[in-house]
């Protein structure tokens, strides 16, 4: 289920956690209202933050080296899981969404529907959404709901962070001065905000994306995806409505299989 913590990614893995650490250190180095409470000896927050923090962190390695939902072997079964067989697709007439299982150029697999071949994991991957450079992992079926509850903490953690660093901004005489004394601080701000903005971005276009039941690969190829090529420009054969598609997303944990929802779309448009 999970990947080896010394692969390919351990150094972009350890810039992550050593930057976090760094950063919330900074935060009660300096006199900022962490700091301040710690010294007074009210601890509820400070200890909330660095909880909220460690959560953060076990949360990136849990989708990190999490199985995306890598396609290991063939499914013999699914042609009969779904009830099709080679003569009834060839009764389908083409103009119709039909079912057309492919076989990997890569891996030499079938590809159930909505899986992606990514060439930097060299697997397949089921409800394939993207290759992720920061996790250095792929964000599939199995942890893309996990990836979606990463995001929404460490945005939580920033935004926490960037007031925390604004509390200890200290006055000063002058210009000058005011950039020494506050150098360290406004540095590690101006870093949490960028990271802040590019987790808000990234968290609300999977939200909006999981609401249409599309991926992000779906999204931005669909002119060359095969079992979307038929479809209309705003047709989505997946899509049950923003509330069932979050609800399935975030509380149905079994399988789906894709071909089924897709052949009934197609058969109920008939």
């Amino acid at each position: 289920m999970f990947k080896n913590v010394f692969g390919s990614g351990f150094l972009v893995r350890t810039a992550h956690v050593i930057l976090t650490w760094v950063i919330t250190l900074i935060l009660f180095l300096h006199d900022t209202d962490l700091r301040r409470q710690e010294e007074t000896g009210e601890l509820a927050l400070p200890v909330l933050f660095v909880l909220l923090v460690l959560l953060s962190v076990l949360l990136y390695f849990a989708v990190s080296l999490m199985d995306p939902g890598f396609v290991l072997s063939d499914d013999c079964d699914m042609q009969f899981t779904l009830g099709i067989t080679e003569e009834t697709q060839d009764m389908i007439p083409q103009s119709t969404k039909s079912i057309r299982l492919r076989r990997c150029g890569h891996c030499l697999l079938q590809q159930p529907m909505r899986s992606k071949h990514c060439q930097t994991c060299q697997h397949c991957v089921r409800r394939y959404d993207h290759h992720c450079p920061w996790i250095e992992n792929c964000v599939g079926e199995r942890n893309h709901r996990w990836f979606i509850l990463y995001l929404a903490v460490q945005l939580l953690v920033l935004l926490w962070g960037l007031h925390m660093a604004w509390s200890g901004l200290s006055p000063a005489t002058s210009w000058p001065l005011w950039l020494r004394s506050n150098a360290v601080l406004l540095a590690a701000g101006i870093l949490v905000t960028t990271l802040a903005l590019t987790v808000l971005l990234l968290l609300g276009s999977h939200l909006y994306l999981v609401s249409l039941n599309t991926t992000t690969w779906e999204f931005m190829s669909r002119h060359r995806i095969s079992y979307l090529k038929h479809c209309g420009t705003d047709e989505n054969p997946f899509d049950r409505g923003p509330l069932r598609n979050l609800w399935g997303f975030f509380c149905v944990w079994e399988s789906v299989v894709w071909e089924q929802v897709y052949f009934k779309q197609s058969n109920d448009a008939i």
